[in-house]
This record gives structure tokens, C-alpha cells and sequence, in this order.
């Protein structure tokens, strides 16, 4: 499971073993939105600086990105070759990284879904 806060502190999303992200609102405690589509346990999760998008990745080698207000998964970046660990967006939130299983780090474009480069 991963749970992160979002920049401004009035969100938290959650990764679990149940193959969702959920949503949280900070003062409420509520959920907001319950984010589906991965197909297996949920890693890692990480919003972007602006809040407007999340980056989860999964057992099944994958990453997805998800807008926060529609809750719609918007990418679906493939080309682990593992497990994917760890995701974090750039400052500018136009790159993902993403850490796998095998030691392997991948940056990706988000506007394109491309890997841009495979670190060793």
C-alpha cells in the first residue's frame, strides 16, 4: 500500500492490495473517488505538483495516469519488465519516473506516454 499527500495538504491518495487508488478528502475524511482499472495491487502512487493528476503503478508492470477530477484514467504506460515499485513526477509534472522490481528506472513524457530513457 502507498498513501500520498497532495501538495496544497487538502488530499490523500491511497494504493491497496485491492487494486484501487482512493481519494480522501484531509478535513472530511471522506473518500471522494475510488480510482479502478489497475489488475493487481497498487504500489505506489504520487499526485502531481498541481494536484490535477495522479501516477500510480502496479504489480502487472504498468503505470496509469489518472485525472483527479473525473477520475478517468487518461494513460496507461507499459514497458516494465517487473513489478513497478516507486513513481514520482518531475517539478513541472512533464515526466514520470518509475522504479521496478528488476532495478531498472524509466522516465517517461506524460503528454505522449513514451519512455523517454531506461536507467540501469
Amino acid at each position: 500500500m502507498s498513501v500520498v499527500f497532495s501538495s496544497d495538504g487538502t488530499k490523500i491518495a491511497s494504493g491497496s492490495g485491492d487494486q484501487t487508488i482512493r481519494i480522501w478528502d484531509v478535513r472530511s475524511g471522506q473518500c471522494e473517488n475510488t480510482l479502478k482499472g489497475h489488475d493487481s495491487y497498487v504500489r505506489s502512487v504520487v499526485f502531481s505538483s498541481d494536484g490535477t493528476k495522479i501516477a500510480s503503478g502496479s504489480n502487472v508492470k504498468t503505470i496509469r495516469i489518472w485525472d483527479v477530477r473525473s477520475g478517468q484514467c487518461e494513460n496507461t504506460l507499459k514497458g516494465h519488465d517487473s513489478s513497478v515499485m516507486s513513481v514520482v513526477f518531475s517539478s513541472d509534472g512533464t515526466k514520470i519516473a518509475s522504479g521496478s522490481n528488476v532495478k531498472t528506472i524509466r522516465i517517461w513524457d506524460v503528454r505522449s506516454g513514451q519512455c523517454e530513457n531506461t536507467l540501469k
